[in-house]
């Protein structure tokens, strides 16, 4: 069963929101599809004044046996960081949106949830706008921290519109793959990582139960990637890369400013990190139902909540306990048109997808939302958001409807 089935399933529980047949249980088209072209895809182009460049590392945490395969006795993790970085022209590869194994496994396992068909699509030739490894833009000073989860059984590479455009806008965003929980994980060497099997029967309590579950885990792996994180800002290595880092990258994030961003269970993992963690200051939620003590608790910190059109207090018992129950500044925004998966990179993909494959059910994954528009505005508020409380910058954003993105509203 794969992250967008499992996602689904998971809609209907933890935003307590009734989803349309086809989420409930997606098409499948044929397992093989016919001879011919793959489709292939772009992703829009970073906004912020910088380049951006990117490196994947292995951390591996030998502190704790890993808390969803207890046989292995440690966890390892995979994790990109993305950062301004110096114009290196074309000495560097621009790194793929999809690492080769993981976009196999991806069209095999992800895409036929869909609707679809495995060989349709080439995966791995969606190429992002960041080169591997290049130096870091020292004009940029030092980084305030993001860290980003995606939504439950999802890659870390599912937020990389978003996330490209916060590196280009002077942050450094680490992105984390919460290894046996995403449908694959590709690690160095060649070795791809698959998703414990989830139970048969995704019965509520059994959802509510799993979603526990990784959201513990997910915690515990945001916190220790926040721990290497804040060694390399006091100047030492990262993983296996230690030796390897991109010039300007040692001391270069700077752990007085940390914010966590995250869709769906990401989402609640970020306000769970905000809450517990005082190194982070600031936090958002991309559409997720709240899981566990933060749900009731709330935060006293910044916090930002981003809906779909159907996801309102009033119909998710979470959002509710959540809002009232938190203290700090708070805002929450909802896109007209927008679906669940509209947080995600689906949101421009699939469109692309359907204009030639036009059977699949884009909207039951991404809305009626226009997807540039959709972005352009994800992108505009999670900069003001981060700019006014990672570094004190002002912005009119919150304070009233925009009228360069009609789709939004700010609710009271």
């Amino acid at each position: 069963m794969s992250f967008h089935t499992f996602t689904a399933a998971v809609a209907g529980l933890a935003l307590a929101a009734v989803t349309t047949p086809a989420m409930a249980a997606p098409a499948v088209v044929a397992h093989h599809a016919p001879a011919g072209d793959r489709v292939t895809m772009a992703l829009p182009a970073p906004a912020g004044p910088y380049r951006v460049g990117t490196l994947a590392v292995r951390l591996v945490d030998r502190s704790r046996p890993d808390p969803l395969v207890r046989s292995k006795p440690y966890r390892e993790l995979m994790v990109s960081l993305w950062y301004p970085a110096k114009d290196t022209g074309r000495a560097l590869p621009v790194a793929p949106h999809m690492a080769p194994l993981a976009a196999a496994d991806w069209d095999r396992h992800s895409a036929p949830p869909m609707g679809i068909a495995t060989g349709a699509v080439n995966w791995a030739a969606t190429p992002t706008h960041a080169r591997v490894g290049a130096p870091v833009d020292r004009r940029a000073g030092r980084l305030p921290v993001v860290l980003f989860g995606s939504g439950d059984g999802g890659a870390r590479t599912l937020g990389t519109a978003l996330v490209e455009d916060l590196a280009a806008r002077g942050y450094l965003v680490v992105t984390v793959d919460h290894t046996y929980e995403a449908d694959q994980v590709e690690f160095p060497g060649g070795r791809v990582v698959r998703a414990v099997p989830l139970p048969t029967k995704l019965t509520p309590r059994v959802i509510a139960k799993l979603l526990a579950r990784h959201s513990r885990a997910r915690l515990a792996d945001m916190r220790f990637v926040l721990d290497q994180i804040a060694a390399l800002g006091r100047g030492h290595g990262l993983g296996e890369e230690a030796g390897q880092l991109p010039a300007g990258l040692r001391g270069a994030p700077d752990l007085s400013r940390v914010g966590a961003l995250g869709q769906s269970l990401g989402g609640s993992v970020a306000a769970q990190l905000v809450h517990d963690d005082r190194r982070v200051d600031a936090g958002v939620n991309l559409d997720g139902g709240y899981v566990g003590r933060v749900a009731k608790t709330g935060v006293a910190k910044p916090f930002l909540q981003l809906a779909a059109e159907t996801h309102t207090r009033a119909s998710e018992p979470s959002w509710k306990s959540f809002w009232d129950a938190s203290t700090g500044w708070k805002r929450e925004l909802r896109f007209a048109g927008a679906a669940h998966g509209s947080f995600t990179d689906l949101q421009v993909m699939l469109p692309q997808i359907a204009a030639a494959l036009p059977k699949v059910p884009v909207a039951d994954f991404v809305g009626t939302i226009d997807p540039g528009r959709s972005v352009s505005a994800q992108r505009a508020y999670l900069a003001a958001f981060f700019d006014l409380h990672l570094s004190g910058k002002p912005n009119r954003l919150f304070d009233a409807p925009d009228v360069r993105f009609p789709e939004v509203s700010l609710i009271p």
